[in-house]
């Protein structure tokens, strides 16, 4: 069954911008930015928390600055594909705070991590302590990012993918 998708007008869209630079700010700065009274605006923001377009609030940190300078990605090849073996994988790596992002993949691969760790050491511990560990695992594929090119947390609202 297809997930229903809410209808999203200008201001919607541009109140969804707003928040997505910067979600400390003020209501009034909100509506005044958009261009709707203070009222109205609350309600489209608090309309699109209950419909799940607006899911969380959150502050981003710099992981450089937190000693938290190595991404790897890693491609995981599970040796079963029931549903239950996938279910025991995706439920494991919730337990593992190092793995910040898990996708399930089409292709020969079955899943993309993304682990953040302080060292190519840590990652290394990381690999045979928890992650051959993970239920399932047939392969692992490891690639380290040399360089973030591009970082945004932004959805891209502005070439038609709402409505």
């Amino acid at each position: 069954m297809a997930e229903k998708k809410m209808k999203l007008d200008k201001f919607d869209i541009e109140i969804l911008k707003v928040l997505q630079r910067d979600a400390t700010v003020s209501m009034a700065e909100l509506s005044q930015h958009v261009g709707l009274s203070h009222t109205p605006c609350w309600r489209r923001v608090k309309r699109m928390e209950t419909d799940g377009v607006i899911t969380n609030r959150v502050t981003l940190l710099d992981a450089k600055k937190l000693n938290l300078g190595v991404s790897v990605f890693i491609y995981v090849t599970l040796k079963n594909h029931d549903g239950n073996s996938l279910t025991s994988f995706e439920n494991a790596v919730q337990d593992i705070d190092e793995i910040v992002e898990c996708h399930t993949t089409s292709g020969d691969k079955d899943y993309l991590l993304k682990v953040i760790v302080r060292s190519i050491e840590e990652y290394e511990h990381l690999l045979k302590s928890t992650l051959t560990n993970l239920p399932l695992v047939d392969h692992l594929s490891s690639t380290f990012a040399l360089k973030q090119v591009k970082n945004t947390t932004e959805l891209p609202l502005n070439n038609g993918a709402v409505n």
